[in-house]
């Protein structure tokens, strides 16, 4: 076990885990940020995206002590009252059906804006690509994403 302090939504945590743990678990069982869902395991459906200053990362694949001084945001920390334009356009266009992987649909959007304002259709799909919703509403997903861009 090794004693950590993390940077995760603008406040400081100190952590008692073994170095290795993925940050998934860290943020899920020790600090009870239950946003950032589980789907997987192996970085391939999205469900557990979070930013690593500011780039969109799968947390079920980052080491906890491979986090660094890096700035951790989750979904608790993209707004405080839930109210992000991505948070507000997603019940605007009823993108959540079951919700599972919202979260992490939200959290690869938000990185996809903030590096590109404004981007086409096929740049949405591609950096949405790695996000799996079973539920099919990848449609709903790019309306909503589209609605935030700023042209």
């Amino acid at each position: 076990m090794a004693v950590y302090n993390l940077s995760i939504n603008g406040k400081t945590h100190r952590v008692d885990v073994d170095p290795d743990t993925p940050l998934l678990w860290v943020l899920r069982d020790n600090l009870k940020m239950t946003g950032t869902k589980f789907g997987c395991g192996v970085g391939q459906c999205g469900a557990c995206t979070i930013h690593l200053d500011g780039k969109a990362e799968r947390s079920c694949m980052v080491s906890f002590s491979d986090v660094g001084e890096q700035k951790v945001i989750t979904i608790e920390g993209l707004s405080e009252n839930g109210d992000h334009p991505l948070q507000k356009a997603w019940l605007e266009h009823d993108v959540s059906q079951c919700g599972y992987c919202q979260p992490g649909q939200i959290m690869s959007a938000a990185a996809l804006l903030k590096s590109n304002p404004n981007p086409s259709d096929a740049e949405i799909e591609t950096a949405m690509q790695g996000n799996i919703c079973r539920c099919g509403t990848y449609q709903r997903i790019k309306e909503a994403i589209r609605s935030v861009a700023h042209p």
